[in-house]
């Protein structure tokens, strides 16, 4: 994790991430271990999310354990960074720790939710369209252009919608969630691609500006 060029998160700079990552620094966590246990609670979200299709009997608990796990998935992701720099460690490969997690997880849930939805097809049109506008990002990091992290479909967007989804399925009678899945993994899919875009064309003009 890179100290300067990090995704702006407002939740960095509350009281209580403060507090949860001095713990963690005061234990000597790994950052890379953290990023390990958010892409194991990204997975697990999938899981859940797919389940409420296969276990129908227990979706509703099915559908919070998936919103609480992207919370937890989400909160490693924000750990991982604040406990690296705070104990000023640097890992060779933490680059790899920091981005492949992201794109396991992102993958799982969004595969998950197609499940859910009764739609793989557009759970894997979902998940490549994420992963578009993370490969554009580090693309153009790598060619020299600064990271962009613009929505608006970009990571953070992406799981409070499904959060949301997920808490409104547990919550509310069937006759109210009618196709709600399949059409949040629509506005995912169209939503990431115009993302993908504009990140694409942001970078092209960065990149030219310091040719």
């Amino acid at each position: 994790m890179q100290g300067g060029d990090r995704r702006p998160i407002a939740a960095r700079n509350t009281g209580p991430a403060n507090a949860l990552a001095a713990w963690l620094i005061a234990r000597r966590a790994s950052p890379n271990g953290i990023s390990a246990a958010g892409m194991v609670a990204g997975l697990l979200a999938g899981l859940a999310l797919a389940g409420t299709a296969w276990w129908p009997g227990v979706a509703r608990s099915l559908w919070i354990a998936g919103a609480l796990l992207i919370q937890l998935r989400l909160l490693a992701n924000l750990m991982d960074g604040m406990v690296a720099i705070g104990r000023g460690v640097a890992s060779p490969v933490g680059e790899l720790w920091n981005e492949v997690p992201d794109r396991v997880s992102d993958t799982a849930v969004l595969l998950g939710l197609g499940i859910a939805a009764g739609s793989p097809a557009w759970g894997l049109a979902a998940s490549l369209a994420a992963m578009a506008t993370a490969y554009i990002r580090t693309t153009g990091r790598a060619a020299g252009a600064p990271s962009d992290f613009r929505g608006p479909m970009a990571k953070q967007q992406r799981m409070a919608l499904v959060t949301a989804l997920a808490v409104w399925c547990a919550l509310t009678p069937l006759s109210w969630q009618g196709a709600l899945p399949f059409w949040a993994l629509i506005a995912i899919t169209s939503l990431a691609a115009v993302t993908a875009l504009r990140r694409l064309q942001g970078t092209a003009r960065a990149l030219r500006a310091h040719a």
